[in-house]
């Protein structure tokens, strides 16, 4: 690359689109004044479209016109072409062929960043060209979103005046007081770390340290995604200022601490859960972001199915029983159980939770943080809170046979009972407590309805489009599809991080417990055999039903539907 090459582009500025010398004069002057690229400065200067400019300089200089968005790119080439050095030149690594790079870019009028590439990779550079938008975008398909290099990279544009701090303490919340000579960069990248987390709907944020840096990453529609790297040197300043907003001994480093914080950004107030958990490197940070609001929208935004809202309403009125709310971790029971318990949360109401740990701190719940190292287990805070008049309890998980007894007995004394079980399906949960010692005539006498549930991931709505599926695989999987129906699949795009996938929504299947279901159970029959009889004779949508439909629909698509539920 050479100046005669600018001057070239500027003869042919002047011949081919009229541009006169003093527009083009502008455009360097603009250059020179905002230290940006030439090719940047006529686009700002309204002169001509960056469109128009590729055709412009693919036709003057001869390089190669491509669309990004066809290309698979080697991994290896990140180790050529550093995401830092990307970033910064705005260029893409496309092939590597013996001692000669390919690279994408926008801009071949800058004139130093060809010489510049050659001398940090130590290779020939040829190039292509795209669009900067498609090399932006490319970039961060390619590395994962934006890293940085230094705190103050990080932190220049963030001010602590978006966030307030709130550490939770057994006698109340208490405000973290900030003074000026206290906003350091390192409490700037936290909030940023914390802020950005909010923005693209994370529901955890991992901090995890390694030989050469800290890994920053955000579980988002439940799958993890690399934001951030951390210098070295910062790790003990990261970890201290999470400990600190915690209300944790920050002299503790050997041992797992669990602690909570609470932030307000605007109006909104939103609780984290912290632990950390000592590794080889470090120690590993892990905020658990929990949102109020969502238990305001209720069942149904929450993805439940009409049916499935009116079986758990009429079952969440009943004057006492117990209902369970099976599923593996991190399937939203809990969200569920609280979603649940916050319309029922009135004033004549007095309601009692005992949980480890307390997941949202609700207001009008008189809330017990379980201690097993002091005795405080769910089976002794749930025999003391019985002695407080409750209407209604909720007991965070039914782990051993000791809580199943008590909880039993107590939602045949008075109390209506909600809890959490881990089983497979619905049906699953009563040979279950039977399993764990509980009578199976108390069992059927208690239990009103179970709800096994599994969170599923939505198509994003900007990027799906109807896809074609072989009539013998939806044969084999025994989904009839009918001229209506419709089934997507996500491209990919900006709006949920080229994933196809954005949010996520409730997949149930909910067993009535009735007359039937009772002598069943106390006839010591098989999961299988109620789990049949629901599904024909209470139409029972089994969790693959559920999902299928929903498929069907044209709210998720067919992997997602194979991944949480099965035809079985």
């Amino acid at each position: 690359m050479t100046r005669n090459l600018k001057e070239r582009v500027i003869q042919t500025l002047q011949d081919s689109l009229n541009i006169k010398a003093e527009d083009i004069e502008s455009a360097l002057h603009l250059q020179k004044t905002q230290k940006v690229s030439f090719s940047k400065s006529l686009i700002k200067k309204g002169l001509i479209s960056e469109e128009d400019l590729l055709v412009l300089l693919v036709k003057e200089l001869r390089i190669p016109f491509i669309h990004l968005k066809k290309y698979k790119i080697d991994p290896i080439l990140k180790e050529v072409i550093p995401e830092v050095i990307a970033r910064q030149y705005h260029i893409l690594p496309l092939s590597k062929l013996e001692d000669t790079i390919t690279v994408v870019i926008s801009d071949p009028l800058n004139i130093l960043t060809m010489d510049d590439l050659q001398n940090v990779t130590g290779h020939h550079v040829e190039v292509v060209m795209s669009t900067e938008t498609e090399i932006l975008e490319g970039i961060d398909h390619y590395y994962g979103s934006k890293l940085s290099t230094s705190i103050q990279d990080i932190t220049k544009d963030i001010s602590l005046d978006d966030f307030e701090i709130v550490a939770e303490q057994e006698g109340g919340p208490e405000e973290l007081k900030i003074d000026a000579g206290e906003q350091a960069p390192v409490i700037r990248m936290v909030n940023l770390i914390i802020k950005e987390a909010l923005s693209q709907r994370a529901s955890d944020i991992h901090i995890e340290p390694f030989p050469e840096n800290m890994r920053v990453r955000y579980r988002i529609d439940g799958v993890l995604h690399d934001v951030l790297t951390i210098p070295k040197e910062n790790q003990n300043a990261v970890t201290v200022r999470t400990k600190i907003m915690s209300r944790l001994d920050i002299t503790a480093n050997r041992i797992p601490q669990d602690g909570r914080f609470k932030m307000l950004i605007g109006n909104k107030e939103i609780d984290f859960r912290v632990s950390l958990l000592p590794t080889s490197y470090g120690q590993k940070i892990v905020m658990r972001v929990l949102d109020k609001q969502n238990l305001k929208i209720g069942l149904e935004g929450l993805g439940f199915n009409a049916h499935s809202v009116e079986l758990l309403n009429k079952a969440s009125h009943q004057p006492f029983g117990m209902v369970l709310v099976t599923g593996p971790t991190g399937s939203g029971k809990s969200t569920t159980l609280y979603s649940i318990i916050n319309a029922l949360n009135t004033v004549e109401k007095n309601i009692i939770t005992v949980e480890d740990p307390v997941e949202y701190l609700v207001e009008g719940l008189t809330q017990i943080q379980a201690r097993p190292e002091v005795g405080l287990t769910f089976a002794s805070g749930l025999r003391a809170m019985l002695r407080q008049s409750p209407d209604i309890v909720m007991v965070g998980e039914i782990r051993d046979s000791e809580t199943a007894d008590i909880a039993i007995k107590a939602s045949l004394t008075g109390q209506l009972v909600f809890s959490t079980l881990h089983t497979n399906d619905s049906a699953g949960a009563l040979t279950r407590l039977v399993d764990m010692g509980v009578e199976s005539f108390l069992v059927a006498s208690s239990l009103i309805l179970v709800c096994a549930q599994r969170l599923c991931r939505k198509v994003c709505p900007q990027c799906k489009v109807p896809v074609e599926i072989p009539k013998d695989v939806l044969k084999n999987l025994k989904i009839k599809v009918d001229s209506k129906s419709v089934i997507y699949q996500g491209k990919g795009c900006a709006h949920c991080r080229q994933s196809g996938y954005r949010g996520r929504m409730g997949i149930t299947e909910i067993l009535e417990i009735d007359d039937t279901v009772r002598e069943m159970l106390i006839a010591k029959k098989s999961s299988d055999e109620i789990k049949r009889y629901a599904q024909e004779k209470q139409g029972m949508k089994s969790l693959w039903d559920d999902a299928v439909e929903k498929l069907l629909r044209g709210e998720t698509t067919l992997d997602e539907v194979l991944r949480i539920s099965s035809s079985d």
